[in-house]
């Protein structure tokens, strides 16, 4: 019982530093990312494992995905056991940095402004150069509303798998587990795909990393739009909120993710546009459902609305989850 009540608050006084720390620093490229070397690995592994046929590929990629996120919470676990034994402060600012590596609150915000500060210029050029940085999609000759589209699907999916998500994971188990969730989301990105060489050897990675997302992602959407309803009082955007939380439960399972439609679809709910629609991948049309309705014409000040509504979404599930800690540490359940 006191073990539990004394983990809750020293977890979240470390998630709320490491937050501190990646607004202030973001992700350093001089700095080694255990993301990096996460994605190596499954780069290596996939190249020797993917063969054969495809009853042998998709058992190679649950061997594949089970290795890489056990390999990744045993090696954070260990490491941070290793630098406490020497020094307990050792393991605490360990633990920070490989907290902070799981965040993009900065990186998400700096690339969604990289978008709308030339775009607000009306150099569209640069606008779509900055824009193919963070999407895979074709961005030559998209217009503003174009343009504004992909930054703001972009900055709502990735305030799950980019925030929210890791946020979740390490309040439930600190950095080990927060880094197990990355290499499930790396895992995901990298052979994660639909198509005839990752069909088979990326099922497991994929439905993990559904599953990973599924309470995060939804939890997201109602802070989001309780950030929303927030941002609205004073009147400082004209956010639709009403009508929000309906319309997403609507639209949000026409996404072809189980989970990036809901913050795709609340976003859009709120900022009262339409997203999704048809995208092109090297010339190749990609079509699929449209979510929200087109209250107005997408434009540049999107882009700032829908950062404001990341950080005040993460904030609010930061707030949430601290209350709820609280409460658990001051009365915990007798089960635990």
């Amino acid at each position: 019982m006191t073990v539990f009540s004394d983990y809750l608050p020293a977890t979240l006084v470390l998630v709320i530093v490491a937050i501190m720390v990646d607004l202030v620093i973001g992700d350093p490229r001089s700095l080694p990312h255990p993301v990096v070397v996460i994605g190596r690995a499954i780069s290596v592994l996939e190249t020797r494992w993917n063969q054969g046929s495809d009853k042998q590929r998709r058992r190679s990629g649950v061997m594949l995905t089970a290795t890489i996120v056990l390999a990744t919470f045993a090696s954070a676990w260990l490491v941070l056991r290793l630098l406490s034994a020497l020094h307990p402060w050792l393991g605490i600012v360990a633990e920070v940095w490989l907290l902070a590596t799981t965040l993009a609150i900065k990186g998400l915000a700096d690339a969604g402004r990289a978008i709308a500060v030339p775009l607000a210029k009306g150099d569209l050029p640069a606008a779509r150069q900055a824009l193919s940085m963070i999407v895979g999609r074709d961005t030559q000759g998209l217009d503003e509303a174009g343009i504004t589209r992909g930054a703001v699907e972009t900055v709502a999916e990735n305030t799950v798998d980019g925030i929210t998500a890791p946020l979740f994971f390490a309040l439930i188990g600190g950095a080990p587990l927060a880094l197990a969730y990355k290499a499930v989301n790396t895992l995901d990105s990298m052979v994660g795909y639909r198509n005839q060489r990752y069909a088979d050897f990326g099922y497991a990675s994929a439905k993990l990393d559904d599953t990973a997302n599924w309470v995060p992602a939804r939890l997201t959407a109602l802070c989001l739009w309780l950030a929303g309803l927030m941002m609205s009082v004073p009147r400082a955007y004209d956010l639709h909120w009403k009508g929000a939380l309906r319309g997403t439960w609507r639209d949000a399972p026409r996404h072809p993710s189980p989970n990036a439609g809901w913050p795709e679809a609340m976003v859009a709910r709120l900022l009262g546009v339409q997203l999704g629609g048809t995208n092109y991948y090297e010339g190749v049309a990609s079509c699929r459902a449209t979510l929200g309705k087109p209250l107005e014409p997408l434009r540049v000040a999107h882009i700032d609305a829908t950062i404001r509504l990341m950080h005040g979404g993460w904030m609010l599930f930061m707030l949430l989850s601290a209350v709820l800690m609280v409460a658990l540490s001051l009365f915990p359940p007798r089960f635990l």
